[in-house]
């Protein structure tokens, strides 16, 4: 994909985002369940290719050891994941898919705690790469104990 806009449910927080892959994940850990009201569909790409407008409206928060949560002050919707541990990951964001203007075209790649998923949706499809806690935690330690 090209360049992609979008922004939260009152509009005073907009975003372009350009080099924005097509592929997404799905996080089904108890905080991003709490965060979004369900699992965290989102696009992973680097933070310097995403441009804000609307900043004076932002607010963030460390909120686990190794990551920042923002969202809109005025509407309070959530804005992006962060990862802020020194990790392969550090310097991406988290963009939820259901922000962007237009969220056709995306495909769902991966699964992540996929054993704390609740018994009372699936999603369609085949094919992705579904990891559980214990493997997430394998692969960035600093999960362990979150």
């Amino acid at each position: 994909m090209s360049e992609k806009s979008g922004g939260c449910l009152c509009g005073a927080v907009r975003f372009t985002a350009r080099d924005v892959p097509a592929r997404f994940g799905v996080c089904h850990c108890p905080m991003c369940r709490r965060w979004t009201g369900s699992a965290l569909l989102a696009v992973t790409l680097p933070e310097r290719n995403v441009r804000w407008t609307g900043a004076e409206h932002m607010a963030e928060r460390q909120t686990t050891s190794f990551g920042r949560r923002g969202w809109c002050r005025e509407c309070g919707s959530g804005l992006w994941f962060k990862v802020t541990a020194d990790s392969p990951y550090k310097g991406e964001i988290d963009l939820p898919i259901g922000l962007f203007d237009d969220p056709d075209g995306f495909n769902m790649a991966s699964e992540i705690y996929i054993d704390h998923k609740p018994d009372s949706y699936d999603f369609a499809g085949a094919g992705r790469k579904q990891l559980t806690r214990a493997e997430c935690v394998a692969i960035f330690p600093r999960l362990d104990g979150e």
